[in-house]
């Protein structure tokens, strides 16, 4: 839900950043801030930042930054509204609750009396397994090798041979049957009543990110059918947005994660390392799993069982988690069927071996499609590189297309050139059938003007990143020696910095320098997304290092000419100036000849 601005400001200023980061990372004082290694990427020299004074983090070697509450979604993995509700039960802040009519109240209470329901679910199923009449359950675990700690963490229970144990459970509870409906729990026969979904089964709670359970998966014992029956889709759970174990998974600090076909495959993994693995739940991965993989990591890596299904999964999931952004992999798990059965008969550095040498998800559908193909026949091997040329016309980016040129040919010992005219052809034939277009389409006669062009762009972006470094550095230096504000906004104002996200920042910062104090932790607050809080934590740490005394004054002096420099250019480019307009350029002009004198009180 939305949070007024005053509520999240509370949350965080209550909550000092050195002692939440401190309850994660050793942190070590020197100077002003305090330094430890950055729990968000490898690193054996402290890099990790952590300042007390403007109570932000920030990390100089992957550019991790933002104050507590980003600090929290970024370990977490975690969207903004739950970390401030995390941040607020730590300080003991009470949340304002959200506004609803009447019909979303009640809405609103079903699933709250739904999750209360599924808790006390499992943990009759959880001491079910534990008893005398589960002892088939436990066999089960244990006969799959899953220690005691590993059957603690992930919940598990069992449903007794009767049909109506935890109907008469929860009945005994005071639970009415119209609740008992909409869990999904129960189904109602004609003759006998109400009745468990799950009986005589192994039972795994699914859990949401949260951790509270929102249904459950049953494994049969014996030989009964379905081998895997999992909770009818309620108002609590959507097996299309959830995905097994990510509760787990989502803060492991892996780089990575691991997508498995199902329950067993998971914990397995979990008990052997690797706790960066997530299962979807009884169906294929679907774009909205792809979309929340995206939320905790960039790569996906596919282990799905090797046999003939498992390939048709893979490639199924490649494409959407392409278009979700994504970069995938896929696991080679043979001889063997199932990331289980591979670690119990190789061990936990074997499938790590694996997971390393994992292939990339183009050579791994390439893999596939060469089955189709007589490799021995000419003309067979010219339609399957036709094949190869039209998916690598698929790519985007010029840069990408190449790669993959040279990659196939290495690979597949044919000539680089050959192979490129192919695409050539290929994308020719794009062109011509795209939409709007007709006859020939005009393409670059020459690589020189591609490259001038690309090299202009290259100067341009150049001269922008400076222009951005200066616009920082001034940012940094408010924050760090707010007494220059006064003297400093004579010369440069916010309308000096870059539109945009920059110019945003820019005038909070200002607005907080003439209400008396900078807090640019505040500022971070402003922004719900995590990549925005990151950007906005660079604007405040970017400075010179060692620098002090007059040094710094001539940087300053340095600093403010360029940014002043850049906004007189950008208003002498304006045709439709006024006369007090025209006055204002000429002051700024006189400004900028005297900016060598200026003095600046530090």
């Amino acid at each position: 839900m939305y949070y007024p601005d005053e509520v999240i400001e509370e949350v965080r200023s209550r909550n000092d950043i050195v002692d939440v980061v401190s309850a994660y990372v050793k942190l070590k004082r020197s100077g002003g801030n305090l330094f430890g290694l950055c729990p968000f990427h490898s690193e054996k020299s402290p890099s990790f930042s952590v300042s007390p004074s403007k109570q932000i983090y920030y990390c100089f070697g992957c550019g991790a930054g933002g104050n507590v509450i980003s600090f929290v979604m970024q370990y977490e993995n975690c969207s903004f509204q739950e970390a401030v509700q995390t941040l607020a039960d730590r300080a003991g802040i009470s949340l304002p609750e959200e506004e609803q009519d009447g019909a979303a109240r009640q809405e609103h209470s079903l699933r709250s009396q739904i999750l209360e329901v599924n808790k006390m679910a499992a943990a009759f199923y959880y001491y079910q397994l534990r008893s005398k009449s589960g002892q088939p359950g436990m066999d089960y675990l244990k006969g799959r090798e899953l220690s005691d700690e590993t059957i603690h963490g992930f919940g598990l229970g069992y449903a007794g041979k009767y049909s109506d144990s935890l109907y008469q459970y929860l009945r005994s509870k005071g639970i009415g049957d119209q609740l008992l409906r909409e869990t999904g729990l129960m189904v109602f026969d004609e003759r006998k009543g109400m009745l468990d979904k799950f009986w005589n089964r192994v039972m795994f709670p699914i859990m949401d990110v949260n951790s509270k359970v929102i249904g459950f998966g049953g494994r049969v014992m014996g030989d009964g059918k379905p081998k895997y029956l999992n909770s009818p889709e309620t108002r609590v759970f959507d097996k299309s947005r959830n995905l097994y174990g990510l509760n787990f998974a989502r803060r492991s600090r892996k780089k990575v994660m691991i997508v498995c076909e199902g329950y067993m495959d998971v914990i397995s993994m979990h008990q052997a390392g690797f706790v960066n693995s997530v299962a979807s739940l009884g169906t294929a991965l679907t774009s909205q799993h792809a979309s929340l993989l995206k939320r905790y990591t960039d790569e996906v890596v596919l282990s799905y069982d090797s046999d003939g299904a498992g390939i048709r999964a893979a490639l199924r999931a490649i494409p959407l988690l392409k278009e979700a952004g994504l970069r995938s992999e896929v696991l080679d798990l043979s001889p063997f069927k199932d990331p289980d059965e591979f670690i119990k008969a190789k061990g936990n550095e074997a499938f790590q071996e694996r997971i390393d040498q994992a292939q990339g998800s183009f050579f791994f559908e390439l893999k596939v499609v060469e089955s189709r193909y007589n490799m021995a026949d000419p003309e067979s091997k010219t339609a399957f590189f036709r094949e190869i040329a039209r998916r690598i016309a698929g790519f985007e980016q010029e840069v990408e297309r190449e790669n993959y040129i040279e990659a196939v040919a290495q690979k597949y010992h044919v000539s680089f050139d050959g192979l490129r005219r192919m695409v050539g052809t290929e994308l020719m034939k794009g062109i011509r059938t795209a939409p709007g277009v007709s006859g020939s389409a005009d393409l670059p006669s020459s690589e020189s003007s591609s490259f001038s062009s690309g090299s202009a762009r290259k100067r341009g972006s150049n001269a922008d990143e400076g222009l951005h470094r200066s616009q920082c550095m001034l940012l940094t230096w408010l924050t760090e020696y707010p007494q220059i504000y006064p003297v400093l906004r004579e010369y440069v104002a916010v309308e000096d910095y870059s539109e945009g996200f920059c110019r945003e920042a820019a005038a909070m910062l200002y607005e907080q320098l003439e209400n008396g104090e900078p807090v640019p932790a505040r500022i971070i607050s402003h922004f719900t997304e995590a990549e925005d809080q990151k950007k906005a934590a660079a604007l405040f740490n970017t400075s010179e290092p060692g620098l002090a005394g007059e040094e710094l004054k001539k940087a300053m002096r340095e600093t403010i000419r360029k940014v002043m420099e850049s906004g007189q250019k950008n208003a002498g480019t304006d045709t439709g100036m006024d006369m007090a307009a025209l006055k204002r350029m000429i002051e700024r002009k006189k400004k900028l000849e005297n900016l060598g004198r200026l003095e600046i009180p530090l």
